[in-house]
C-alpha cells in the first residue's frame, strides 16, 4: 500500500509579515535606547536652532517683526522631516544587524514567505517613525511651534509624512543590506540628515550664493519641506506637493526593488 506524501505548507504572507512584525516591535521595546538616540537627535537640533539661534535668525525672516516665535514656525516643518531621516537610521542598523549575526540566513531556511523579513522591518520602522513623529511635534508644540492647518491640512501633512516615511525606510532597506558592519549602516544614512541643511529647512535658498541655491532648490527634501511648512503653515504650497510626491515614489521604488534585488540574490547564494 502507497502512502501519500504529505502536500507542502503553503507560504501566508500576510501572516508571516504579522510575525516579523511582532519580532521587530518587541525588538524595539527590549532595546530602547536606539529609539531615544533617533528620537532625541531632532529634539536637540529643534531647541538648539530655536534657542540659541533662533532671535538672529527670525530676525532674518520677518524683520523687525520677527523674532524666535516667527523661527520656531518656520524650522519646526524641517525638524519634522529630519525625524523620518533619523528613524530610517535605525531600520539600516536593524537590517545589517541582522545579517551580521546570522538571523536572516537562518530565516531563509524556515518555511516562511521570503517578503514577510523585510516587509517586517519596513511596517516596524514606519510603527517607530510614526512614535517619533508625535513625540517631536509635541516637543515643537512646547516650544512654541504655533501651526495654523486645519484638519483638512493636518491629515494631508500626516499622508505627504507617511510617503516619505515609505519611501525612505525601502532605502535604508537597501543600504543596510549593502553594508559590511553595522558601524558602517549607522553611517551611510547620514547624506539623510545633512539634506535638510542644504535646502529651505532652515533658511530661505533666496539667501544662499548661487551654486548653493541651484543645488538647494533642485534636491529632493525642498519640495517636501515646502509642503510641510505651507500644509501646517496654511499658506500655498503651489506645484511643491507634486514634486514632494514624485520624489517619494522615486526613491521607494528604487529602494524597493533595490532591497528585493539584493535579498533575492543573497537567498540564491
Amino acid at each position: 500500500m502507497t502512502t501519500l506524501a504529505p502536500a507542502p505548507a503553503r507560504f501566508h504572507p500576510l501572516r508571516d509579515s504579522a510575525t516579523m512584525l511582532r519580532r521587530n516591535l518587541k525588538h524595539m521595546l527590549r532595546y530602547p535606547s536606539m529609539t531615544v538616540t533617533l528620537v532625541g537627535m531632532p529634539i536637540i537640533f529643534l531647541l538648539l536652532f530655536v534657542y540659541v539661534f533662533g532671535g538672529t535668525l527670525g530676525a532674518g525672516l520677518g524683520g523687525a517683526s520677527g523674532g524666535r516665535a516667527e523661527y520656531v514656525n518656520y524650522v519646526a516643518p524641517a525638524i519634522i522631516l529630519m525625524t523620518v531621516t533619523a528613524t530610517v537610521q535605525g531600520t539600516s542598523i536593524s537590517i545589517a544587524m541582522d545579517l551580521t549575526e546570522g538571523i536572516i540566513a537562518r530565516f531563509r531556511t524556515m518555511h516562511i514567505a521570503r517578503v514577510s523579513v523585510l516587509a517586517g522591518h519596513v511596517l516596524g520602522s514606519v510603527i517607530q517613525a510614526v512614535f517619533a513623529l508625535v513625540v517631536v511635534t509635541g516637543v515643537a508644540l512646547l516650544v512654541g511651534f504655533r501651526p495654523a492647518a486645519g484638519p483638512g491640512a493636518w491629515l494631508a501633512t500626516a499622508g505627504v509624512l507617511l510617503a516619505v516615511t515609505f519611501a525612505l525606510v525601502w532605502l535604508a532597506v537597501a543600504l543596510g543590506q549593502v553594508s559590511k558592519s553595522v558601524e558602517t549602516a549607522s553611517n551611510v544614512l547620514m547624506p539623510l540628515v545633512i539634506l535638510p541643511f542644504l535646502g529651505s529647512g532652515f533658511v530661505p535658498t533666496d539667501s544662499m550664493p548661487a551654486g548653493l541655491r541651484w543645488f538647494a532648490e533642485y534636491q529632493p527634501f525642498t519640495p517636501i519641506i515646502e509642503t510641510l511648512r505651507g500644509l501646517l503653515m496654511d499658506r500655498p504650497i503651489g506645484n511643491n506637493a507634486w514634486f514632494a510626491l514624485g520624489w517619494c515614489v522615486l526613491i521607494g521604488l528604487i529602494g524597493y526593488l533595490w532591497s528585493k534585488k539584493l535579498y533575492a540574490r543573497e537567498s540564491s547564494r
